[in-house]
């Protein structure tokens, strides 16, 4: 669920900057000396492959040049050229007019030589995995991924190069021949397009990110480590959280590692040709043959037995006579019929050298990708090009140091200072014209008004707050607690606003004012906080160590608590039924947080939180007992709880997009654990009941390869005290909105159960169109099925029952905890269709246990999300 909040982000950001291009408002391929620059890509005309090694020479001249492997070509020519030749091995000669302009790429498509044969008698074979010597060779492939593992050595280290560029793609004029709007009103942007790696079409480079590190491995104890040196980043996405950008595009684009079962790749998992089940997820046939370093490789092609599943479409080249059976380059692609969202096409080559050793050094890792957001408009073009140098053996003179890091990945003070100098020592690979000038192209973008305050809109749309100046050193907001409303206060206005770094790096404050125009009441809430780090922006940056100071009078809605969001968010105001179970609380509280690199936090707390009764919810005492059989209550306005709390929390490898209140997880792959117990004394501090309660959670994501993945969350807790007032136990989330919501239940109603002993389970299964991928039609749709189960187990002692003590607080109405989920726990089912127009999901859901209680409830109904993911 995290990640529908992280792409819209993300998509944002890019999408309103080419708005803010389009409505704002020389040539690079021209050269010096009478010359200019041309480009483009060879393509076969019947089946579009692109055609690798293709000649492309200027009539009449000796001058030219070959295309790569992927068809793409590059050279310059004299002004006055009328034409190229291109030539190809198996196809026919063809010749290209060319004529200068702004763009100067061309796509061009060779036909196949047809030649004279004599009778064949042609039999269609079935393909048979068995007896198939392509795939005999696979699994010797398979077979040696160990024995030329370099990280089998004890230890392994290299130097690696990374960058990411982010671009429009295929800026060229419309179907009607107009220019491109973008360009018609920023003409100098000719000077900054670039040519596509698989298409050939025309790039706008608008964000480019390098990276440069140190990875350091060792084999025992087993780890790895990543010292960064060097972190840069020029772009449209500066407006941005750039650490929280930078974990998400290194997620969403990783690193490939062929010899994995699955490859982790756009938050999907693909199976590997070199899986263990390859052999019935491909076919694999030997296709050709081409020589690489002087040897003659086999060329091993592959694609799935089904296109729509997430699997690649390629080959791999390897030497036969080779007994290490050692790959020299992978080339893959994804089908276009994939149950992939916004993915025109995506290109992955990865090159190979041997060491010393015979180990297989990875040199090479790119990953070009076209994307189409909305069709129609204007679309996305992005590379994440590696590239590794320096392997050695050697143990590092440092190791205590480097893998004494808690961290798995650090970053040198230095890293974000270097200068170019240091960028020329470092860059594994060439940096194009058209990148290198990003930060020109962005002074020019700003001195138009238009754009200037289109960024500026874009700015406030990621973050939710709105900056008060330049460096601003306070902003206004968040911008979706404004306008909310609940049962209690009716319609709601709050203004709020938060100091930033600008203004002091360790001293932080927060605060809000809000109103109710049914209540009439005004509620505030005030935060001031010490931070021990240096903080570069806000206070909620990853690691935190500080201590907060909150105090705020507000309204308090007992058994709903959501994830993520806050509960002002005006999508929350559309509700399935009356919310009654809301009453005031003024809060005080002093917060000590310490995290750690590895993602090990310590949160210590002390509060006073005194709850008042409202029109809504009466708080009273019962008096008399059980036995005696006569038990009365007695209204009361208020009481008082002082506590204090310790949380333990570990998520190691955890990734989140951090913004200025919340952090949303990148990815549930890691698993998280929390422990917390809470410690209420009775008879001081105010406190008329004693508390004590320990409470523990655990949540991780599960994967099944191609077909999708199931997210488990569990936790459970025991409260120890007695007589222990119901606001201090455990009350299952009821989600009373018409939205999914995490670790939440659609169908209970608010406070509907109370516990002292509980274990809640969630599950949910994305099955990644498991089954509609294999319905022909119905997976043209790219549907996507999800199926839920929730459920609670809770147990009432009598020790902690109202209705059995005195001197207890009242369950506030006969509704309450009167159904017993000891011996039938509470259980609802979803099944439901995501990826509906590749942004929604839809549920429909059931209770299936505890359907007739005697009070009202919701037996099913329907459940919407917005729901993003590739």
């Amino acid at each position: 669920m995290a990640k529908t909040y992280i792409y819209p982000i993300v998509l944002l950001v890019l999408m309103l900057s080419v708005s803010a291009l389009a409505y704002g408002g020389g040539s690079a391929a021209i050269a010096a000396d009478g010359k200019y620059f041309i480009s483009g890509i060879v393509r076969d005309s019947v089946d579009n492959e692109p055609v690798p090694m293709a000649s492309v020479s200027i009539d009449g001249s000796a001058a030219g040049t070959l295309s790569d492997i992927r068809g793409v070509f590059e050279m310059t020519v004299p002004d006055g050229t009328r034409c190229l030749i291109v030539n190809s091995q198996g196809y026919r000669r063809k010749v290209v007019p060319i004529r200068k302009n702004r763009v100067n790429v061309y796509e061009i498509k060779l036909a196949p030589q047809a030649e004279t044969l004599g009778e064949v008698v042609i039999r269609k074979k079935k393909y048979s995995k068995k007896n198939n010597p392509a795939v005999d060779l696979m699994e010797r492939i398979r077979a040696t991924q160990k024995v030329n593992d370099p990280r089998r050595n004890p230890y392994y280290n290299y130097d690696k190069y990374e960058r990411i560029t982010i671009g429009l793609n295929n800026i060229t004029p419309n179907s009607k021949g107009k220019e491109n709007a973008i360009m018609k009103r920023f003409p100098f942007l000719w000077e900054h397009v670039d040519t596509s790696e698989i298409s050939g079409k025309p790039i706008l480079p608008l964000s480019v990110k390098e990276t440069s590190s140190q990875i350091h491995c060792r084999r025992s104890p087993e780890s790895q480590r990543e010292v960064i040196t060097g972190l840069k980043s020029e772009g449209v996405d500066e407006i941005t959280d750039q650490e929280s950008v930078r974990a998400f595009l290194q997620d969403v684009l990783r690193e490939i590692d062929l010899y994995d079962k699955d490859i982790n790749i756009l938050q999907n998992r693909f199976v590997s040709p070199l899986s263990p089940i390859a052999a019935d997820f491909y076919k694999f046939y030997i296709t050709d043959s081409m020589e690489i370093d002087g040897e003659k490789a086999l060329q091993l092609s592959f694609y799935p037995h089904n296109r729509s599943v997430f699997g690649f479409v390629g080959q791999m080249y390897v030497v036969p006579s080779d007994t290490a059976m050692f790959i020299r380059r992978v080339t893959m692609r994804v089908d276009p019929e994939i149950n992939l969202n916004f993915i025109e096409s995506m290109y992955i080559d990865q090159e190979y050298e041997r060491g010393p050793d015979g180990s297989r050094l990875k040199t090479r890792d790119d990953l070009t990708m076209e994307i189409s957001v909305v069709p129609g408009l204007q679309g996305m073009y992005a590379r994440r090009n590696v590239a590794y140098d320096n392997h050695n053996f050697d143990r590092p003179d440092d190791e205590k140091d480097i893998f004494g890091k808690m961290a798995e990945t650090s970053i040198q003070p230095q890293a974000r200072l270097r200068d170019e100098e240091f960028w020329r020592s470092v860059r594994l690979f060439e940096l194009p014209p058209a990148e290198s000038r990003i930060s020109d192209m962005l002074t020019r973008l700003r001195s138009n008004k238009l754009y200037f305050y289109g960024e500026k809109f874009i700015k406030l749309m990621a973050s939710g707050y709105v900056a008060t100046g330049h460096d601003t050193k306070f902003d206004i907001g968040p911008l979706n607690t404004f306008v909310s409303g609940n049962s209690l206060e009716g319609f709601r206005m709050r203004l709020g606003g938060m100091t930033t770094g600008n203004l002091s790096r360790h001293w932080f404050t927060r605060f809000y004012v809000a109103h109710g125009f049914r209540d009439h009441k005004w509620k505030y809430g005030f935060e001031l906080e010490y931070s021990f780090n240096e903080k570069r922006f806000h206070s909620r940056e990853f690691p935190v160590h500080s201590v907060r100071l909150n105090s705020s009078y507000d309204i308090d809605q007992i058994g709903q608590n959501y994830l993520f969001t806050n509960q002002d968010n005006f999508v929350l105001a559309w509700k399935r039924m009356e919310d009654n179970r809301v009453s005031y609380s003024r809060l005080n509280k002093l917060t000590y947080t310490l995290e750690l690199e590895n993602h090990f936090s310590v949160i210590a707390a002390v509060a006073n939180d005194c709850q008042f009764s409202s029109r809504l919810l009466q708080f009273a005492v019962t008096d008399g007992s059980a036995s005696s059989g006569i038990m009365t209550q007695k209204n009361i306005y208020s009481f008082n709880e002082t506590w204090g709390e310790l949380t333990l929390r570990y998520a190691p490898g955890e990734k989140f997009y951090q913004t200025r209140s919340h952090r949303l997880p990148i990815n549930l792959d890691a698993p998280v654990m929390t422990l917390t117990h809470r410690v209420a004394p009775g008879g001081a501090f105010g406190n008329r009941w004693h508390v004590q309660r320990t409470e523990a959670s655990i949540m991780k994501r599960f994967w099944f390869s191609a077909w999708g993945y199931l997210d488990v969350m569990a936790k459970g807790g025991h409260v120890w005290s007695s007589r222990t007032p119901y606001t201090q136990m455990f009350i299952p989330n009821a989600n009373l909105s018409y939205t999914v919501q995490p670790e939440s239940f659609s169908l209970m109603n608010a406070m509907e159960f109370v516990a002292d002993s509980y274990v809640q389970t969630d599950l949910t299964y994305w099955a990644n169109g498991a089954i509609l991928n294999y319905i022909p039609y119905v997976r043209k749709l790219k549907l996507r099925e999800v199926f839920s189960l929730r459920t609670f187990w809770g147990k009432l002692s009598e020790r902690n029952n109202p209705r059995l003590n005195g001197d207890m607080l009242a369950f506030p109405g006969q509704d309450v905890a009167v159904t017993d989920v000891s011996r039938t726990p509470y259980a609802e089912v979803g099944v439901g269709l995501d990826n509906i127009l590749k942004c929604l999901r839809v549920d429909y859901v059931w209770r299936i246990t505890h359907r007739h209680p005697g009070y009202k409830i919701d037996r099913s109904g329907v459940r919407i999300a917005f729901h993003v993911t590739f």
